[in-house]
């Protein structure tokens, strides 16, 4: 790996092509914050991809697109006068000691789960921070993403359940709450949609009580149901008859061949 010296002067050069280009080229010279944001959520998004997917290549070149639209936030509150790199890196250092004492102070963490119900309670007292639990949830996360997050801060402050087993029961209940709301009503309705608000919550719950990352999850099961019904559709076209005319068993059994080819 690279010393810290060039790694400092490769962000130099950055900074300095970054300022080149926010003068000469047309286009990067008339961004805005509103103009990069939906770029952003694109490259964010991108970046996820590589992750899941754990494409080094992929995620050292997306690494790279999400670092430039940090700089170039930077570069445009630099030029109203609001604040710079320095100032982003700087507030970042700050907050990263002052949330760390553990590390940088005389607190005791034994673990990362104690790491965790410690940074809720510093988030707490930070001046101009937030002032209830969940104020740090942005309101426009995803929704799965937003459960388990929520459901992670409510535990740090210790609302969770004495042991993870418990949860089923709720999942359970959940599950019957759906069943009756489905049999009293021929048409879908608020009712039954909130019924499956909250056997999703569970669900989430459960899946965060076991370790698992529902959104990391949930996104490797649509990859492989696309890969399957990709291989199902090609298989149908190679007999030369379309989806629509066979019966399930028939696209039963491809499906099936799809997945003895997985593994």
């Amino acid at each position: 790996m690279h010393t810290r010296e060039y790694k400092l002067e490769e962000f130099g050069r950055l900074l300095d092509v970054l300022d080149e280009l926010r003068v000469k080229c047309p286009w990067d010279a008339k961004q805005t914050n509103e103009s990069l944001r939906p770029n952003t959520v694109e490259e964010v998004y991108e970046l996820a991809d590589a992750l899941i997917a754990d494409d080094k290549a992929n995620i050292r070149k997306e690494l790279g697109d999400v670092l430039l639209h940090v700089l170039f936030y930077s570069k445009i509150g630099s030029e109203t006068g609001d604040f710079d790199i320095a100032d982003v890196c700087r507030s970042l250092t700050d907050k990263l000691i002052f949330r760390h004492p553990h590390v940088f102070g005389e607190a005791k963490a034994a673990d990362a789960k104690a790491v965790a119900e410690n940074w809720e309670q510093i988030k707490l007292r930070e001046k101009g921070g937030n002032k209830t639990v969940l104020a740090g949830v942005p309101s426009a996360l995803p929704a799965l993403i937003k459960a388990n997050r929520i459901q992670e801060k409510a535990r740090n402050v210790g609302f969770d359940w004495e042991s993870r087993e418990q949860v089923w029961d709720k999942v359970r209940e959940e599950i019957g709450e759906v069943e009756r709301e489905m049999t009293s009503s021929e048409q879908p309705s608020e009712k039954l949609e909130a019924e499956f608000g909250d056997l999703l919550f569970a669900v989430v719950n459960a899946a965060r009580l076991y370790g698992v990352n529902p959104e990391n999850a949930l996104e490797r099961t649509n990859r492989k149901f696309i890969s399957r019904f990709n291989y199902l559709e090609a298989e149908a076209k190679k007999r030369g008859v379309s989806l629509k005319d066979m019966t399930l068993a028939e696209m039963d059994e491809i499906w099936d061949e799809a997945k003895r080819l997985e593994r």
